[in-house]
């Protein structure tokens, strides 16, 4: 799948949209935290990453959320679920 390939080849950039507090105990090494809340504040950094970008928090829920907001505005996003199956794949 796509989703995997762009993570394991570092071919994308992995926005954890969970709070700071959760991203505090335990993230993606080389993820970004940009809160689901955050989003829409914070477009213009968004914008500037390097696409595409890899959503994730702790369930797929809130990175779904975040994945049809950033692709309405024409950002390249996927929602890669719990950041704990994002890690798996990165490590694998």
């Amino acid at each position: 799948m796509i989703i995997q390939k762009l993570i394991k080849e570092n071919a994308c950039t992995i926005v954890d949209v969970r709070t700071p507090d959760e991203f505090m105990g335990g993230h993606v090494v080389g993820s970004i935290n940009i809160p689901l809340n955050e989003i829409p504040q914070r477009m213009e950094e968004i914008q500037a990453l390097k696409a595409p970008l890899v959503l994730c928090c702790a369930s797929g829920n809130r990175s779904g959320q975040a994945q049809y907001f950033l692709s309405q505005h024409g950002i390249e996003c996927y929602n890669g679920g719990s950041w704990l199956e994002v890690n798996y794949h990165k490590s694998i």
